[in-house]
C-alpha cells in the first residue's frame, strides 16, 4: 500500500477559450494553463482577450482554483515591445504564474513583477544543474521536457528544492521537447512562435532503393500516463499536466473529470485497483485519440511510441450538448450542437462524481412537440432526473 504522506498532485488541464476554462474548473482541474493574444505557442486557439483573463482569473479564484498563462513563444527583440506592459496587467488580475521560456523574459517578470515563474517545457530542462541555474534566475516551478522520466523527475525536484511538473496526458511531439523546425520550412508558419502546423502528423512516403513505403513515421502515439498515477504521488510530483487547448469543450469535461476522480479516489483509498483503472481507461477511450502510450515517463521512448497508423481511436461518444437550465421535478432543457435521434443513449456529465445515463425514449421542443431528430442550436426538452445540474456537458453515445 502506497505511503500516506504523500501530497496528491495538482491537476493542471488546458483552456483554450473562456468556455474550456469553466469547464475544466467546473469539472474538477485544481488549475488552468491559457495564452493571452500574443506570446503563446497556440496561435490557433482561441486564446483570451484582456477582458477574458479578467473574468477567467475571477472564475479561478472564486473556486480557490488557479490559472497561469504562457508567455513561451520564442523572442525576437521586436517582441518585447509591449511585453512589460502586459506583464503589469496580468499582476494586476493577480494571475498565478507565468509559463516563460526564454532567459531574458524570465529576467524582465523576476525584475518588474511579483508574480512566480513557471519554466516553460519548450526551455528544454532535463537535469538538476539546469533546474539550479533557472532557480537562482527567479524560476519557482519546472515543467520537465517530455524526454525525462517521473524517476528523474523526482530526482531533480529533491536536488533544486523547486517545484515540478510533468505532462501526464495528450499529444505528443516526436522532437525534443517541442523544438521543431518542420512547419517552419514546409508551411511558412514557425513552431515556436505559435504556428506549428504539425508536420509531424502528415503522411510521408519513405524512398530509398529497397524500401517505398507511406507511412506516418514522425507522428507520435498520445500519453496517457493513468497507470502510473502512484509512481507520480510517490515520487511527489507537484502537478500532473494535461495537453490539449485546441480540443474542444467535451475533451476539456471529459479529461479533467476522469483525473479528478482517479486521484480523488487514489487520495482515499491510497491506490489505483485494476476495476477502478479499467473504469477510468475507458473513459479515456470515449473520445478520439491516437494510440495510447506512456512515452518517456517509465522509459525513454523508442520506435513503440510511433503513431504508423492512418486512423485515430475513434470517438465512442460525441458532444450532444450543455444544460442550459433545470426545472426540478419536472424537466431540464439542453442547448443541441448536433443531430441525435429518438432511442439514443446520452451521458449528463456530473460535476462531483458518477455519470448519469439515460436513452432518449423521445425527442421534443420547448413546444413539446415531438422531434424526428434534433438539429445544432436547438433546445431539447428532456424529463427531469435527480442529479443534473445547470452547465453540465451532455455526450450521446455512438
Amino acid at each position: 500500500m502506497a505511503n500516506t504522506d504523500h501530497k496528491i498532485p495538482e491537476l493542471l488541464a488546458p483552456a483554450g477559450s473562456l468556455e474550456k476554462l469553466k469547464i475544466a474548473l467546473s469539472y474538477g482541474a485544481d488549475a488552468v494553463y491559457l495564452g493571452g493574444q500574443k506570446y503563446g505557442l497556440r496561435a490557433a486557439a482561441d486564446n483570451f482577450t484582456n477582458d477574458e483573463l479578467t473574468e477567467g482569473v475571477e472564475f479561478a479564484h472564486k473556486r480557490d482554483k488557479q490559472v497561469y498563462v504562457v508567455l513561451n513563444s520564442f523572442f525576437f527583440d521586436s517582441d518585447f515591445e509591449n511585453l512589460l506592459e502586459f506583464v503589469s496587467f496580468l499582476e494586476s488580475i493577480k494571475v498565478d504564474a507565468l509559463i516563460v521560456s526564454d532567459l531574458g523574459v524570465v529576467d524582465i517578470i523576476a525584475n518588474n513583477s511579483h508574480i512566480p515563474i513557471h519554466l516553460s517545457t519548450q526551455a528544454s530542462c532535463l537535469n538538476a544543474e539546469s533546474g539550479k541555474f533557472w532557480k537562482d534566475y527567479g524560476v519557482k516551478r519546472l515543467i520537465l521536457g517530455r524526454e525525462v522520466s517521473i524517476k528523474e523527475a523526482s530526482r531533480i525536484k529533491k536536488a533544486t528544492g523547486l517545484e515540478v511538473e510533468l505532462f501526464i496526458h495528450g499529444s505528443m511531439c516526436m522532437s525534443y521537447s517541442g523544438n521543431c523546425t518542420i512547419s517552419n520550412f514546409t508551411q511558412g508558419r514557425d513552431s515556436n512562435r505559435g504556428g506549428c502546423s504539425h508536420s509531424c502528423r502528415f503522411d510521408y512516403e519513405l524512398v530509398d532503393s529497397k524500401v517505398n513505403k507511406s507511412a506516418f513515421f514522425m507522428s507520435s502515439k498520445d500519453l496517457n500516463g493513468l497507470s502510473l498515477l502512484d509512481e507520480f504521488v510517490q515520487s511527489e510530483i507537484d502537478s500532473i499536466k494535461v495537453e490539449g487547448r485546441m480540443k474542444g469543450p467535451l475533451y476539456a469535461a471529459s479529461i479533467s473529470k476522469t483525473y479528478k476522480e482517479a486521484l480523488t479516489y487514489y487520495s482515499q483509498e491510497k491506490k489505483l485497483d485494476n476495476e477502478k483503472l479499467r473504469y477510468f481507461e475507458q473513459e479515456l477511450n470515449k473520445f478520439t485519440h491516437r494510440s495510447y502510450f506512456s512515452g518517456s515517463l517509465e522509459s525513454p521512448a523508442g520506435l513503440e511510441s510511433v503513431f504508423d497508423e492512418r486512423d485515430h481511436k475513434k470517438n465512442q461518444t460525441k458532444v450532444f450538448g450543455t444544460v442550459i437550465d433545470v426545472i426540478e421535478d419536472k424537466f431540464f432543457i439542453i442547448d443541441s450542437l448536433t443531430k441525435v435521434l429518438p432511442g439514443s443513449i446520452i451521458e449528463i456529465l456530473k460535476f462531483n462524481e458518477g455519470i448519469i445515463t439515460h436513452q432518449l425514449n423521445s425527442l421534443r421542443d420547448l413546444n413539446d412537440l415531438e422531434l424526428s431528430s434534433t438539429r445544432p442550436n436547438q433546445l431539447i426538452k428532456v424529463p427531469y432526473i435527480s442529479g443534473v445540474a445547470k452547465n453540465n456537458i451532455v455526450r450521446v453515445l455512438g
